[in-house]
């Protein structure tokens, strides 16, 4: 049986979670009252409480926080915002139900705003029952539990079918590597542990990332991306799931943001810190970022990074922030290597995909 997690106070990496899940809230939600949909829907399927016994806020109250503060342009576009929060547990129901009462209370603007729709089911009862409503409008689904199950194919793969959820999924990634030989842990979710095992244990969330990745459909428009959270001696992590590259822009920013180091953990999870020093034998080690940097490199000199489009492209499909390419392309350029028009190499998404300004990268030299 899985822990209560509510039955004491949020740990570190239980409100680090829920920072990212807010900060994702955050940046979701103007986007979609400023495009236009009349509904626009919210999904937390595992809500707990609403807050901590230190009355710390959990991922629902969050969720109306964020919801307050876009509450102008959301009347003034029309906009309905439909809450859907799900909890199985009789107490925490009752506590959470207390807690968004007092909420709406307090403010009231909030509950002209939006339709909550609270309910006490089982996951797959509930999830089985809104699934239609999620394929229908532009959602953001929650999945917060403390288990695997729930990365079945049932589930994973019917989110991957629509084309306006994006996803924010926590997940006991630890379980996979203690328990993942298991023919009860098998009958949920197919992953190769001995391939799993082949890395260092701190890898397993981005290991499951992969092999995530790979049972997508050939053609899948899903894009997947870890977040790592390490807790005492486990990991678990943040799965982040969207088909549009503007979510995906937005997620890799949130996640930089937490990290500069390398945008995908809680922790120095490459020893990029230790890279600093210079290595007698082995020179200086790479970072993350100069890997990237240095792959990006070597596609513009042979001509398959030929635009800031396919920069722009190359940096979200490797999890990287656009001003990490750029920064390389300027060097390039300082260096006589490349040619572009003007001072910037234009790898942002306003440019690329909002204002449509498209420059060619011409190398001058190998």
């Amino acid at each position: 049986m899985s822990k209560d997690l509510h039955a004491r106070p949020f740990d570190e990496t239980t409100i680090a979670k829920l920072e990212i899940f807010e900060d994702y809230a955050q940046a979701w939600l103007p986007t979609f009252v400023m495009w236009g949909d009349p509904v626009i829907c919210i999904f937390d399927f595992f809500a707990g409480t609403g807050y901590d016994v230190n009355g710390v806020p959990g991922s629902p109250i969050r969720i109306l926080k964020k919801i307050r503060e876009q509450i102008a342009p959301i009347f003034q576009n029309k906009i309905q915002v439909h809450v859907y929060f799900n909890e199985f547990d009789k107490k925490k129901f009752k506590q959470l139900s207390v807690a968004c009462d007092d909420f709406l209370r307090d403010h009231p603007e909030v509950g002209r705003a939006i339709k909550l729709n609270l309910s006490q089911e089982d996951f797959d009862l509930c999830f089985s029952r809104l699934f239609p409503v999620i394929q229908a409008h532009s959602s953001l689904v929650y999945l917060d539990q403390n288990g695997i199950k729930f990365l079945a194919d049932r589930y994973f793969l019917e989110l991957e079918k629509t084309r306006r959820t994006d996803f924010l999924y926590f997940v006991s990634s630890s379980y996979f590597w203690r328990f993942g030989e298991k023919e009860e842990f098998k009958t949920h979710v197919k992953i190769d542990l001995e391939e799993a095992k082949r890395n260092p244990y701190r890898f397993i969330h981005r290991t499951l990332i992969a092999q995530l990745r790979g049972n997508l459909p050939p053609n899948s428009n899903l894009k997947l991306y870890p977040f790592s959270l390490k807790k005492a001696a486990n990991v678990h992590g943040i799965i982040f799931g969207a088909s549009h590259i503007r979510a995906v822009e937005k997620f890799i920013g949130i996640a930089w943001k937490r990290n500069e180091v390398n945008g995908e953990a809680n922790f120095d999870i490459d020893d990029d810190n230790q890279k600093i020093q210079l290595d007698l034998f082995e020179g200086k080690k790479l970072t993350k970022i100069e890997i990237f940097q240095k792959r990006l490199h070597e596609q513009v000199l042979n001509g398959k990074i030929t635009s800031n489009s396919h920069a722009f492209d190359f940096a979200m499909n490797e999890g990287h922030l656009g001003s990490h390419a750029a920064e390389e392309l300027r060097r390039m350029k300082k260096d006589c290597l490349i040619d572009y028009d003007g001072l910037s190499p234009l790898v942002t998404y306003e440019n690329v995909h909002k204002l449509g300004k498209f420059i060619t990268y011409k190398v001058l030299k190998q």
